[in-house]
């Protein structure tokens, strides 16, 4: 035994002096747990598929990204139209991929959207209510399609995209409010077991604070959750955030003592509670344990990492079936890129959950 320790003990020593003269910039840990990361090349993972390589590539020649926290600065209106005309050819783009017919409709007093395959092939029995996503201010014009017509498209499903009030016109709890009332609509035409909610960034989010504000309303659960590129958390807060804005660019970190952040939301939670059992059920047991089945969508070069996988854990601990996909190299919402393998294979996934769920 000492002759095997002592060789491992040198290895070690050696190991520890090469590292002193390599001139290599090292992590530093302080006494208050933070770790001071020198500058580094991060290279593109090298599980991507070439379509996403191709991308990672292109983002060198890239204009706007599709979410971008300046757009911080910008008036809602301003922010609305510029986006607007930023993925209209993206929308146009899944108009032509798949086979749905949209229309404009209002219900209970709400306007939303309906989506679905065309010739009235959308399952009977089964019905999806989609919550857009857009910083809580924003995207709706083109967000709502992005999300619904892929998986009205691949799943045959009916999708009604909701048109929830945001900031700076209104404040939270106004789209939960909102989705509270197409909800209770539905519920006149269709079993809980029939219905499912899902969406993305904070559409993502309010379809987590929506599987904690029906049970406070008196309402029972729908069938299945969808919350992708979000979690039932804050957005902003751990390593995620952090990791995000350094390596990915679309969205800011969080702010520095001193600094003023910017709210992309344009003031829709302001006076909230971020950490209450609504804005963030995955703190809370008793709350989370109330959710239906979840499906959980993140990147590992997403600033929502972090919300999710969380969000998964704290499911998984209250014993919720809830299932993570973590895409390798993804950022923010890669599920709205129809040229990936990477986000057709989620809607696949996405479509088989609410198959599954659904009866």
């Amino acid at each position: 035994m000492r002759r095997l320790i002592l060789p491992a003990l040198a290895a070690i020593a050696c190991a520890s002096a090469a590292h002193a003269d390599d001139p290599k910039p090292r992590p530093v840990f302080t006494e208050d747990g933070t770790v001071k990361v020198p500058a580094f090349e991060l290279p593109p993972s090298a599980f991507l598929s070439p379509e996403a390589l191709a991308q990672q590539k292109a983002r060198a020649r890239m204009g706007l990204p599709i979410m971008d926290s300046s757009r911080g600065e910008m008036s809602a209106v301003e922010a609305r139209k510029a986006l607007a005309r930023y993925l209209q050819p993206q929308v146009d783009r899944y108009l032509k991929m798949f086979a749905v017919d949209v229309s404009e409709t209002t219900i209970a007093g709400v306007p939303a959207r309906i989506v679905a395959p065309k010739g009235g092939k959308a399952d009977p029995k089964r019905v999806l209510i989609n919550l857009h996503g857009g910083a809580f201010s924003t995207c709706w014009e083109s967000c709502s399609l992005i999300e619904s017509v892929p998986i009205a498209g691949t799943g045959n499903f009916r999708v009604i995209s909701v048109n929830y009030r945001m900031g700076p016109e209104a404040r939270h709890p106004a789209g939960l409010e909102d989705v509270e009332k197409v909800y209770r609509d539905l519920l006149k035409r269709y079993k809980p077991s029939q219905i499912g909610v899902f969406g993305c960034s904070a559409g993502g989010a309010l379809t987590a604070q929506l599987g904690a504000w029906l049970p406070k309303r008196g309402l029972p659960q729908p069938a299945a959750l969808g919350i992708f590129g979000a979690g039932g958390l804050r957005f902003g807060a751990g390593d995620s955030a952090w990791i995000a804005s350094a390596i990915d660019g679309s969205f800011a970190g969080p702010a520095k003592p001193g600094e003023k952040a910017i709210d992309m939301t344009k003031g829709y939670f302001d006076g909230a509670d971020m950490g209450d059992d609504v804005l963030s059920p995955a703190l809370h047991p008793a709350v989370i344990a109330k959710f239906p089945p979840s499906l959980v969508i993140t990147g590992t070069r997403a600033m929502d990492m972090t919300p999710a996988i969380f969000t998964n854990s704290k499911l998984l601990e209250a014993g919720v079936r809830s299932t993570l996909i973590v895409g390798e190299g993804m950022g923010h919402c890669y599920i709205y890129s129809e040229d990936l393998p990477e986000a057709k294979a989620a809607w696949q996934v996405i479509v088989r959950h609410f198959r599954e769920n659904l009866k």
